[in-house]
């Protein structure tokens, strides 16, 4: 059976990749902003569990260690162009709203962990980088589909939104969502 990054990776050269075992999906590095996540991505309305990996260390991180706060997961890639346009803007809404109980995390999905250290050299990046070993979370639990791809957790670890793809003005939307799940308390 192939693997999910041994399909993507010969696909990154076009910027954004997809699942190819999942419909098609526009590719590129802009797809408009997500809706709530729809009826049918009804897993994802249970609060979500899994645990991966940190990196460079290798400790554990378990998703539900972050309930009580909002949480921003982004799915990406070394390879992914549009990826390094996206996390210096998660890493600056992790500055805008974390003392507000805003975490944001970085979950990589590349073969080789090795691609990791220049990336983050060159794109200055310090968001905590979390690492998924054959992207088995992106692919079996959060169904990604493109690159990047970003999840938005309210406070009892349930997706509330999901963005395709990535472009700058899609900041107020994220701005907007973020804003609307802190201020929601936990029940």
């Amino acid at each position: 059976m192939r693997t999910f990054l041994g399909v993507i990776v010969p696909l990154a050269l076009a910027g954004c990749a997809q699942n190819p075992s999942l419909p098609p999906l526009v590719a590129g590095d802009r797809a408009a902003p997500m809706a709530p996540v729809a009826e049918s991505q009804a897993s994802l309305r249970e609060p979500l569990s899994f645990q991966v990996r940190r990196y460079p260390g290798g400790e554990p991180y378990e998703v539900a260690s972050d309930r009580g706060s909002v949480v921003l997961l982004d799915v990406w890639a070394t390879w992914c162009e549009p990826c390094r346009d996206a996390l210096p803007v998660y890493e600056d809404l992790a500055k805008e709203y974390g003392a507000r109980g805003l975490k944001v995390y970085a979950l990589n999905v590349d073969e080789d962990a090795r691609a990791i250290p220049a990336f983050v050299k060159e794109t200055k990046v310090s968001l905590p980088i979390l690492m998924d070993a054959n992207a088995a979370v992106a692919e079996r639990t959060l169904g990604v589909k493109m690159m990047p791809t970003t999840f938005l957790l309210d406070r009892k670890g349930v997706v509330r939104f999901v963005h395709e793809g990535f472009a700058a003005e899609f900041l107020q939307q994220y701005q907007t969502e973020i804003e609307q799940l802190l201020a929601e308390r936990e029940k």
